[in-house]
């Protein structure tokens, strides 16, 4: 079996949080999404699990973060180009994201952005060469 990941990340939003996803290029699986829960696929492996605020409660006893006043995780993507880099950042803007939260950057062999969705989570679509990357290593 394929190993997977599933990013849970909770939204105030669950219609809003749906279409930003869309926008950014992932596909939504309705047969894992409900009134309390959107699954919206990123690639075969990897699918980003959009909860509302009180069906995310039901699997933790935590408080929920406010990712819009602190950072937890930085959740990297990796893209097939440059311009596969610039184009989803600037989805994100345009579909209700914050882009460019941080300088972009330019190594020659990697280059990334950095943006926010609009419940704050951070991601960083990055372009490498690896060939490049092993030369400079």
């Amino acid at each position: 079996m394929t190993k997977m990941i599933f990013v849970n990340l909770p939204v105030r939003d669950l219609a809003a949080a749906t279409r930003f996803y869309e926008a950014i290029g992932c596909t939504k699986n309705a047969d894992f999404s409900s009134d309390d829960a959107s699954s919206m696929m990123w690639s075969d492996a990897i699918t980003f699990m959009l909860l509302t605020h009180e069906y995310f409660s039901t699997f933790t006893t935590k408080p929920i973060a406010d990712a819009h006043a602190a950072a937890g995780a930085l959740i990297a993507l990796s893209c097939d180009s440059r311009e596969a880099v610039d184009a989803i950042t600037e989805a994100a803007g345009k579909a209700g994201g914050k882009p460019d939260v941080r300088e972009p950057q330019d190594l020659g062999f990697m280059y990334g952005r950095a943006f926010e969705d609009p419940d704050g989570n951070i991601f960083e679509p990055v372009w490498m060469n690896m060939e490049g990357a092993a030369n400079a290593g």
